[in-house]
């Protein structure tokens, strides 16, 4: 594969992120605005939903995947010294999968209890 294909992919690939984003808000104001929420036992119940909770993990992988690309961008233009972009980097990944697991751990521990 060439270097071409692997910039269009991720360039489609933070399009479709975008996409989901957007559609996931429009849904979930959508749903707030015809079943207010109100208190923890309702917020819970809510999220208690497996379609609710995947599309809320789909939701948060997509956010860091957005960013990902975002902020790799960035810093691939703007820093040059090659040893201080992949610290950097690293940094920033590390960050973000744990966001993640985070976020996982959460959304499965709300369909648990």
């Amino acid at each position: 594969m060439s270097w071409r294909a692997q910039g269009l992919r991720t360039w489609l690939l933070q399009r479709l992120t975008a996409i989901y984003m957007a559609l996931y808000l429009l849904l979930a104001l959508l749903v707030l605005y015809s079943h207010p929420v109100t208190g923890f036992t309702a917020w819970h119940d809510l999220f208690h939903q497996p379609v609710i909770n995947i599309a809320t993990i789909f939701m948060f992988a997509s956010i860091f995947y957005h960013a990902w690309v975002g902020v790799r961008d960035i810093l691939v233009d703007y820093v040059q010294p090659q040893p201080l972009r992949f610290m950097i980097l690293t940094l920033v990944s590390i960050l973000l999968l744990a966001l993640m697991l985070w976020v996982v751990f959460l959304m499965f521990g709300v369909l648990q209890g």
